[in-house]
């Protein structure tokens, strides 16, 4: 007999939103934003957060083909808040910065593979589209400040953008660099940090099936306050590692510095992975607050994803994994 033990994260397909149910919402979205005196005075749902989404020349890629290995185990937050509740510090350190980050001009968009690979490239985003696997992937994504959301979404493996670059054999970590345009972006004038926004994953991460490279959000291309047109997500760690409007991927030997390692290694190391029973030196990490419902719910091991990830983690119990 075939006995199926069901992963952590996993619920029964009985309590999951029905395809139809999620599709059905999607076009009474597109529904109201064609028919603008609906909205009037519905202040979230008037925001920019899609405004050159029809300019955009991915736009037709979307909605991707979900992934119904990636399931949820609550409720899909509202694509309204989701676009709305941002943190994006190049663009201010409020989490309304979704006018501010419309500024953010996404094509043309280059992108350089560099450091210890067999050939540096250089690449359009619409070219490298091109060459990738888009799907579509339900996450939770749980924020080094105690928030927490679950959102859809699509772009491709970050192992495919590993198999494209073809590492040599020496590179042990990935680096990722954001964009730097101060004109732009008024928050990288702030002397005091370290820009450009850097991040980075050893290779074991960064070719794990749970790492992600984003392109697009509820079914339209990413928009720019979520972190257009390439964002990381790594659902297991918190928020913070999930670097936006990625311009560089450089395979190096050296473990790279953070952004906000370089800024506070004490609060923010290299690991960042989520777990409840290590707070923040200033609040503890042990419920989250889910947007939307503003329910507080218990914080999960790895964010929920340990069936995945914990063994990348074996043998390195003397780091910090977990701040």
């Amino acid at each position: 007999m075939h006995v199926r033990v069901r992963r952590g994260w996993e619920i029964p397909e009985r309590e999951a939103t029905p395809e139809e149910v999620f599709l059905r919402r999607r076009r009474l979205i597109a529904g109201l934003a064609a028919a603008p005196a609906l909205l009037a005075g519905a202040r979230l749902l008037t925001r920019p957060a899609f405004a050159d989404a029809v300019e955009d020349p991915s736009a037709g890629l979307y909605p991707a083909t979900q992934n119904p290995k990636y399931l949820l185990d609550r409720p899909l937050t509202a694509e309204a808040d989701a676009t709305s509740w941002n943190n994006f510090y190049e663009f201010g350190s409020s989490k309304d910065v979704v006018e501010e980050a419309q500024a953010l001009p996404i094509r043309p968009w280059m992108v350089k593979i560099d450091g210890l690979v067999e050939q540096e490239i250089e690449i359009g985003i619409d070219d490298l589209l091109k060459q990738m696997p888009l799907e579509e992937r339900l996450y939770r994504h749980r924020c080094v400040e105690a928030w927490s959301m679950a959102v859809p979404w699509s772009g491709f493996p970050l192992a495919s953008l590993v198999a494209f670059a073809r590492p040599t054999g020496d590179a042990r970590y990935l680096k990722m660099t954001t964009f730097m345009n101060p004109e732009v972006a008024p928050g990288q004038q702030v002397i005091w940090y370290p820009w450009p926004y850097v991040e980075g994953l050893t290779m074991a991460e960064a070719t794990n099936e749970l790492a992600f490279i984003a392109t697009g959000f509820y079914g339209k291309p990413i928009p720019k306050q979520n972190g257009a047109p390439l964002r990381l997500v790594v659902p297991w760690k918190y928020g913070f590692k999930s670097i936006k409007s990625i311009v560089q991927f450089s395979f190096v030997a050296e473990r790279p510095v953070g952004f906000w390692e370089a800024l506070q290694e004490s609060e923010y190391g290299f690991w960042a992975n989520v777990n409840p029973e290590v707070p923040h030196p200033r609040w503890s990490q042990a419920t989250e607050r889910q947007l939307t419902t503003d329910e507080r719910v218990p914080t999960l091991l790895f964010n929920g994803y340990a069936d995945y990830v914990a063994d990348l983690y074996k043998g390195l119990e003397n780091e910090r994994l977990y701040a």
